[in-house]
């Protein structure tokens, strides 16, 4: 599978840092994993029974520390060694048949049918850090404009800027249930009328996902903020980074000429959500999606006053 990024912005502009995911549904293969524990695997039912997969994470068994950092069970693990890429990432891949030609049928009737799933991560504004109290930690000024330009620019996005690209329908602005995300999504939703907004996520919350290296040894506070918020901040990208099901006539013949192109409009091919949440949150995000090692996951920059991205 690979994914294509994009960004909001290519230069440095005053909004909050706004990235894209395009999700597309483009085959590559890579080896099978080694033997794991039973904490570390999953099931797969196939032939002969259940399977046991290891799935990427934390690592509960192993004992002692890492380099005297942090507790070695800590360190994350991707579910294959780089630059192996795991097909089935979200456990929608759809099952090959082993017929050649069968397969080869449904990946074009899945190139041509499939939806394209967009994904824009829009970190809130610049806020008050004086307050310990999350309702006090509201925007400042300019954090208030920043969602503003913001929300500007998504509905330019959205209309078809400079009539260079059509326009796109925004399925969901979704958000954060901390004070300065909830404030930033208001703001920017009132620049983008009749848009669809759902209630605040908790699991979208801000937090520390992992540990960092290179980096110092972790207090006894960290490891245990550690271990709440990584289960939470993984299943918020289970919910929301998934590619949409599809099902296979398995009698469709494509012509070899149209073989890569859509059927129908745009629209129906392709949907877009806006997420408002927290630096940590869309880098541990960012570094999911390329199934990179969380270790480094500070060297991801999210400044409130410019926006970046992965090509």
């Amino acid at each position: 599978m690979a994914f294509f990024w994009n960004i909001a912005n290519r230069s440095r502009v005053p909004l909050s840092a706004a990235l894209v995911s395009q999700m597309a549904r483009v085959m590559t293969f890579c080896d099978k994993p080694k033997e794991v524990s039973d904490s570390q695997a999953v099931e797969s039912e196939g032939e002969g029974g259940p399977e046991k997969q290891f799935r990427e994470g934390m690592q509960p068994d192993a004992d002692g520390d890492y380099h005297g950092i942090f507790p070695k069970r800590q360190l994350w693990k991707p579910k294959f060694e780089y630059p192996l890429w795991d097909t089935n990432w979200d456990g929608m891949e759809p099952p090959l048949t082993g017929d050649k030609e069968m397969d080869r049928k449904k990946m074009r009737e899945i190139r041509r049918q499939g939806v394209t799933r967009h994904i824009i991560l829009v970190r809130h504004g610049q806020y008050d850090e004086t307050h310990k109290e999350d309702e006090k930690r509201i925007l400042t000024p300019l954090g208030r404009e920043q969602a503003e330009l913001t929300g500007r620019r998504l509905a330019e996005m959205i209309a078809g800027a400079e009539n260079n690209f059509g326009s796109c329908k925004i399925k969901v602005l979704r958000v954060s249930d901390m004070a300065r995300a909830k404030e930033t999504a208001n703001i920017i939703a009132s620049q983008i009328p009749g848009i669809p907004t759902s209630e605040p996520d908790t699991l979208l919350n801000e937090g520390r996902p992992c540990h960092h290296i290179p980096g110092g040894k972790a207090t006894t506070k960290v490891v245990v903020t550690t271990d709440d918020n990584h289960p939470r901040i993984e299943e918020a990208f289970r919910k929301y980074f998934y590619r949409e099901p599809i099902s296979f006539s398995g009698d469709v013949e494509t012509p070899p000429e149209t073989a890569n192109t859509t059927v129908g409009s745009d629209e129906e091919h392709h949907e877009f959500e806006i997420i408002v949440c927290h630096a940590n949150v869309i880098r541990y995000f960012l570094m999911s999606m390329h199934f990179t090692l969380m270790d480094g996951i500070y060297g991801w920059q999210g400044a409130t006053a410019s926006s970046r991205g992965v090509a």
